[in-house]
């Protein structure tokens, strides 16, 4: 039964993961000539680059100023394969929320997550002693490593899924492609290539807890065989990302994901499943493992 759960987690950490870079800082203050300052044209005296750059600094730095939020996202992860989601998060206290569908080897196809007190829980597909939750207790599979997606989860609950945008701003090549609107909404949008060692090269400054959580996403795409990404921002007239695209090249699968923002900064609540609905996967795999060991 491992192998259902640990199919899931891998199709949910792959697009949490693709959501979830570290932070780049930067102020909320609009420069002259980008998106959110009522003009249009390029800024007297500065190359258009620079006004593409400064909207995309001020909308991470939105993004990484962020109380809560709630999103879809929505294609394909190389190993996991594709996958949907719609999902409500609280940065503090730390929470989720996320219904889902896809993922390789789901049997029924969809499931739902959530994500409170340091402690995960999944429903769907196969069920364990009648109980439609599984929990997964996130610090103790933090420690177990070994690749084992299920303990990836838990270094990538705590990601904020808008903070993946933030890493376009380390492209060299980035371009606004134009104006577009997305579910009614008017935005501009921007795209550039970025590689890992330009990703690496961003987290000089940062503090220790964002260095750390940015390596383990970076080490997956590694693992992945990826070594550079596309990716699309749309922002609006508020600074805020509206949606956001991530592509890339894989030996095992392609990458393309895309992340839609829906409200921000408002009020999330996350409630733990009723108790007589939940199996407890580590009790669980104890009683297996006691099991084999007698038998």
């Amino acid at each position: 039964m491992r192998h259902l759960y640990r199919n899931a987690a891998t199709a949910v950490l792959a697009g949490v993961l693709v959501t979830g870079l570290a932070a780049c800082s930067g102020g909320d203050k609009p420069a002259a000539g980008t998106a959110g300052d009522g003009s249009t044209g390029q800024a007297a005296g500065r190359p258009a680059e620079a006004t593409f750059a400064a909207a995309v600094k001020r909308a991470a730095a939105k993004n990484s100023g962020l109380t809560s939020l709630s999103y879809t996202m929505a294609g394909k992860t190389p190993e996991a394969g594709t996958i949907e989601a719609t999902a409500s998060m609280s940065m503090k206290p730390l929470a989720m929320q996320m219904k889902a569908k896809g993922g390789a080897g789901a049997e029924s196809g969809a499931f739902e997550i959530r994500f409170v007190n340091n402690v995960m829980y999944m429903s769907g597909g196969e069920r364990a002693g009648g109980k439609s939750w599984i929990k997964f207790d996130l610090s103790a599979l933090g420690q177990q490593g070994g690749g084992d997606p299920l303990a990836g989860l838990g270094n990538q609950a705590d990601k904020n899924p808008a903070e993946e945008s933030n890493n376009l701003t380390a492209a060299k090549d980035l371009k606004k492609i134009g104006e577009e609107t997305v579910d009614g909404v008017k935005t501009t949008h921007y795209a550039g290539t970025v590689t890992l060692d330009q990703l690496r090269d961003s987290l000089k400054g940062k503090d220790a807890a964002a260095r750390k959580r940015a390596e383990k996403s970076l080490t997956q795409y590694e693992e992945w065989g990826i070594r550079s990404l596309q990716m699309d921002m749309w922002i609006d007239g508020q600074d805020h990302t509206k949606q956001f695209r991530t592509q890339a090249a894989s030996p095992k699968g392609p990458l393309d994901m895309t992340v839609k923002f829906r409200d921000y900064n408002k009020p999330v609540t996350v409630q733990a499943p009723p108790a007589d609905q939940v199996t407890d996967l580590a009790e669980m795999m104890k009683g297996s493992s006691a099991g084999s060991k007698s038998a």
